[in-house]
Parts: C-alpha cells; sequence; structure tokens
C-alpha cells in the first residue's frame, strides 16, 4: 500500500514553517513582514525593556541577521508553545526555554545590538574567514599523530 504526501502528511501532522534563513525573495520578504509584525505588535509592547548601554535594542533590528534569526526562531517556538496543543504548560516553557535566552543574547552588552542606541543603527563587522583548503586539511590531519596511532 503506498501512501500520497496528503495522507502522510495528516498521519505526520502539517510540516514546520521553513527557517527565514532559507527563504529568499518574496517568501523571505512575507515571513518578515510577519514576524516584523509580531516583534512591534507582541513582543516589544509586552516584554521590551528600557533601552540601556547594559540592555541595547537597535531600532533597526531587522539589518542584523543574527537578530532576525533569533527572533525567528524565538517567533516559530512561540507559535508552537502558544498552540492549545502544547497543554497549559506550552506559555511557561517557552518563556523559560526560549524568551529569555534569546533576549540575554539579543540585549547583551556584546551582542549584535552592541553601540546601536535609540535612533542610530551601527552596521557591525563579520569576523574575517579564510578559505577553507580540503587539501591542507588531510595532509595536516595525515601528519598529525592521530588518536588511532595514541592508542597503539
Amino acid at each position: 500500500m503506498t501512501t500520497t504526501a496528503t495522507e502522510q502528511q495528516v498521519q505526520e501532522g502539517p510540516a514546520a514553517p521553513p527557517f527565514i534563513l532559507y527563504l529568499v525573495g518574496q517568501e523571505y520578504a512575507e515571513e518578515m513582514s510577519q514576524l516584523a509584525l509580531w516583534v512591534a505588535d507582541l513582543l516589544l509592547p509586552v516584554y521590551g525593556r528600557e533601552v540601556t548601554s547594559q540592555q541595547p535594542w537597535c531600532p533597526r533590528w531587522w539589518e542584523h541577521l543574527e537578530a532576525v534569526a533569533r527572533l525567528h526562531g524565538l517567533w516559530l517556538a512561540w507559535q508552537e508553545h502558544t498552540d492549545p496543543a502544547a497543554g497549559a504548560s506550552g506559555p511557561a516553557v517557552w518563556h523559560r526555554d526560549h524568551l529569555g535566552p534569546v533576549l540575554a543574547e539579543l540585549r547583551s552588552p556584546s551582542g549584535p545590538f552592541a553601540g546601536c542606541k535609540a535612533g542610530s543603527h551601527r552596521v557591525k563587522a563579520a569576523p574575517t574567514v579564510e578559505p577553507y583548503d580540503t587539501g591542507r586539511a588531510v595532509a595536516a590531519y595525515d601528519e598529525s599523530d592521530s588518536y588511532e596511532a595514541d592508542v597503539r
């Protein structure tokens, strides 16, 4: 017996929404629009605390890709944990496991909003990365004392 894609989806439940960093073009724009509404209409009015140098927030948070990724993950978790199927403790789990850690990272003095102030966005320089060279990595591993050689 074969199952159709629709039958499989019913059996497994709906597919999880894609993570925003996997989206491009119009799909990204639509997801960002929904995320921005959630951040502006729910997250910040309820959980946004005063902005200080020790708890920064960027007024153009959407220009910080790390913030977009973290906030999108937080929003996806909020949708899951506030669904009635999550049970009565779902929101408490969201607060404990998701909200606190994400806001702590975002609003850390060394987080993605470091240097941003009310009415002022500061672009952050990403660390430099040298190209990965597979040939050198293989040669370096072959020349090193491997675990297997140490065991003998």
